[in-house]
């Protein structure tokens, strides 16, 4: 017989059926001595889905002179941090901007909050990792 998860209230299933984001962190790869140049580390690949850019998120943003272009909700995982980037399965490139816990969803998730990269990276050669 089929168990249902244990959901401790009356949390809504969370479904990731909008795409495939992948997600770097940044490092310095320039030479000690010389200028730094930002170099891309794999960190995860997971689900994601699309969630709607609010008007209050939108003109909150603008007050800090911040672009939120986009705002995804993924499951949860502790390696993800606003320094990282996020490269969507179109290839569009976004800085993580906010991580916020999402409550009353199973499974556990997140919505981060993207803008625009005003430098695009060089996406590195990877072997094939596995998606969450």
């Amino acid at each position: 017989m089929r168990k249902n998860p244990f959901r401790a209230g009356n949390e809504i299933s969370q479904t990731y059926n909008s795409g495939v984001v992948t997600i770097y962190r940044t490092e310095d790869g320039g030479e000690p001595g010389y200028a730094p140049v930002p170099r891309l580390i794999f960190r995860t690949r997971l689900h994601y889905e699309e969630r709607k850019l609010g008007l209050i998120r939108f003109y909150s943003a603008k007050q800090d002179q911040v672009r939120v272009e986009r705002v995804l909700r993924v499951p949860r995982r502790p390696e993800i941090s606003p320094q990282d980037v996020a490269v969507t399965e179109d290839g569009g490139q976004f800085q993580v901007e906010l991580i916020q816990l999402a409550s009353g969803v199973w499974p556990p998730s997140l919505d981060i909050t993207l803008k625009r990269v005003s430098q695009i990276y060089e996406i590195p050669e990877e072997a094939e990792h596995e998606v969450v």
